[in-house]
């Protein structure tokens, strides 16, 4: 009973391990998205930490337009980064999961 314990231990530890690995990875997936008339430009990590901003100079003449766009395309580009960054987490997280008897229905 111990010696499943503690392969269990030791595979929930490797799995942290690789769940770290995978967000410092995730900082290195760039993720571009434009408004509809590219006129403003968005690249954000997988992380969802922005990394440059991209504004066509008409915008700058309207306030409320400008930030409009800032909304929109800063919510595109954080649902896709959100979506990869579940999906990649998700699918280290399910990899790790120790063989518990009895839960294989999270699976």
């Amino acid at each position: 009973m111990f010696g499943d314990l503690m392969g269990m231990m030791g595979k929930l530890k490797e799995t942290q391990q690789k769940v770290e690995d995978t967000k410092k990875r995730l900082n290195t997936v760039l993720i571009d998205e434009k408004s509809n008339d590219g006129k403003l430009k968005i690249t954000l990590t997988a992380n969802r930490e922005i990394k440059s901003i991209e504004v066509d100079e008409s915008l700058l003449e309207d306030k409320e337009q400008l930030e409009d766009y800032l909304i929109l395309t800063l919510n595109k580009a954080i649902e896709k980064a959100t979506a990869i960054n579940e999906a990649e987490l998700a699918a280290v997280a399910k990899d790790g999961m120790p063989n518990i008897p009895g839960m294989d229905m999270f699976k």
